[in-house]
């Protein structure tokens, strides 16, 4: 380390640490007036939410949550859900999102492994509960939220339904002072083998994160995703990575905010329309079932901003919102880095193009944002040069990274082989530092001694004009090693064969774009492609099932 020169503070000087109860003070206080909304059910201000988040927090005590005790979330996309960011870990209690649509035995396997005390549990969620709350040794107590008029009945002793513990509950709550690297939060990443992994992000990378989100997805003319005219609607779980950490920096910047619990595509459009959405994020997948949508016709989607992340978008899905005046953009980053690394960056000449011209540039990974360092490296962990061509491994570095796997040290320790965090997935830079994910490590096509990008294909697949989605995986072969096969969605009322695809996909043969051999000579037409709990593609499912 350097010998810098560092001065002695005044006596009295206030070491102010980074908390998340720093994020609440400024939305409330430019718009306090200004509306969080759920669904078509209810509404209520800024200020209301200051004294919500104040009446959970004496709730929350009243249950005996205690700082450093974990409290776990199962609720689909509400208000309550964003009571719970501020007013957890406000407490210096550690919030623990539940991935719901995990199987119930990997559900109970986070609660026991986070050490859940006290879970606040929908009524659609109890099914799920009933099952297994035998086996669940660390949970104190439990509390209702309900939509309904009165929660569901359950078989087993409960703190008390939501709404009923915050009426009774006093509306002004003393939040510490803490150290800044106190445990905020955790949740599970699942991966294609074993348990999933805990990883966990304390309040001062938090903080660190959504000051840069406020700058990269506010700040350039050319990207307006979030600004303070703006009203946001998020189409990713809160459960999954803080719903990409949006909500923290749309309560920052005091901007409207619509929650559309249970996500139904019909109610989603609605939504849409009648609010005036104009930023929302979500994957590919929530992307595509929104414009399926028979009322998504009659929308105006000329202000719609969509951060489209979790898998890569390709440019058939970008075209094809192009057309109905959707503003797509590509972020980039994973459960382990909080998760934004890096986003489209658009010049002011790039958008003077016309939009269906600009898909190129959005589909790309994009640029890092501020305070985030990406490299490609070699399996040596050397960097490989930034030409555009040369490939390698995604490693980054960044405040907001999960510094381990919780209780899992050695694979903390693998995460961060050599001072970068470790994202599995292949890239190449160009000269303008703007980075294209070419496919996961393990998802990369071995064929005759070459690697095949299995995007790149699903890429070329969905501009095919009958094409709604696409999935290539390489599966075993004796003389070429490996050998892609696709599996391939339709637009409603559009046909196409095997023969229709293998033609469209000769034109990038000719063009240079692949070689022949490139070409699926195994593909399948389904109804719908395997995904996982947060709706990427399943490519070890879908291999597993082409093996079967």
């Amino acid at each position: 380390m350097a010998n810098t020169k560092i001065l002695k503070p005044a006596e009295n000087a206030h070491q102010y640490p980074l908390l998340i109860k720093q994020l609440l003070m400024s939305g409330p206080r430019y718009n306090p007036e200004q509306e969080i909304v759920y669904a078509n059910r209810s509404k209520y201000t800024y200020k209301d939410l200051v004294k919500r988040i104040h009446r959970l927090a004496n709730a929350l005590t009243d249950a005996g949550v205690k700082p450093g005790d974990t409290v776990a979330v199962m609720d689909w996309d509400t208000p309550r859900y964003l009571e719970c960011f501020f007013a957890v870990p406000m407490l210096g209690a550690v919030l623990h999102t539940v991935n719901v649509r995990l199987s119930p035995e990997q559900i109970l396997y986070t609660m026991n492994h986070a050490e859940d005390d006290v879970v606040l549990v929908h009524d659609d969620f109890l099914p799920i509960i009933e099952g297994i709350k035998d086996q669940v040794s660390t949970v104190k107590t439990w509390i209702q939220l309900t939509d309904a008029n009165q929660a569901g009945e359950v078989s087993f002793d409960t703190h008390g339904e939501y709404e009923a513990l915050l009426a009774k509950a006093d509306d002004h709550f003393e939040f510490p002072d803490f150290d800044e690297n106190s445990v905020a939060t955790t949740f599970y990443t699942t991966g294609t083998t074993g348990n999933p992994k805990g990883v966990y992000f304390s309040h001062r990378q938090l903080v660190l994160h959504t000051l840069s989100m406020a700058g990269s997805i506010g700040h350039f003319d050319e990207m307006p995703l979030l600004r303070s005219s703006s009203v946001y609607m998020p189409v990713t779980p809160m459960f999954h990575v803080h719903a990409w950490g949006v909500p923290y920096t749309a309560t920052l910047l005091g901007i409207k905010q619509v929650y559309p619990g249970r996500y139904e595509p019909e109610l989603l459009v609605d939504l849409l329309k009648h609010h005036k959405v104009s930023f929302s994020h979500c994957v590919p997948t929530i992307m595509q079932m929104m414009m399926a949508t028979e009322s998504i016709k009659t929308a105006d989607l000329s202000n719609w901003h969509v951060l489209i992340g979790g898998s890569a978008m390709t440019k058939g899905l970008c075209d094809a919102a192009a057309k109905l005046g959707i503003r797509l953009y590509t972020g980039y980053g994973m459960s382990e880095t909080c998760p934004l690394l890096s986003m489209t960056h658009l010049t002011p000449q790039d958008v003077t193009l016309p939009l269906e011209q600009q898909t190129p540039i959005r589909v790309k990974t994009g640029v890092a944002v501020p305070m985030v360092d990406l490299e490609i490296v070699d399996p040596d962990g050397k960097p490989v040069p930034h030409d555009g061509e040369s490939k390698g491994e995604v490693v980054a570095r960044a405040p907001w990274l999960t510094q381990s796997y919780f209780k899992q040290p050695d694979k903390g320790e693998e995460l961060w082989q050599g001072g970068w965090l470790h994202t599995g997935d292949v890239a190449s830079m160009e000269p303008n530092h703007t980075l294209t994910i070419k496919d996961r490590i393990k998802d990369v096509i071995k064929t005759g001694g070459e690697w095949l990008s299995s995007l790149d294909l699903e890429n070329m697949i969905s501009q095919h004009p009958a094409v709604a989605g696409a999935a290539v995986v390489g599966i075993p072969d004796e003389k070429w090693g490996e050998r892609p096969y696709a599996l391939i969605t339709l637009k409603p009322g559009e046909n196409a064969s095997e023969e229709d695809i293998q033609k469209h996909l000769q034109a990038f043969v000719d063009s240079g774009d692949i070689n022949k051999w490139a070409i699926p000579s195994q593909m399948r037409f389904v109804e719908d492609i395997p995904k996982t709990s947060v709706g990427k593609i399943n490519k070890k499912l879908i291999r597993d099932q082409i093996q079967d």
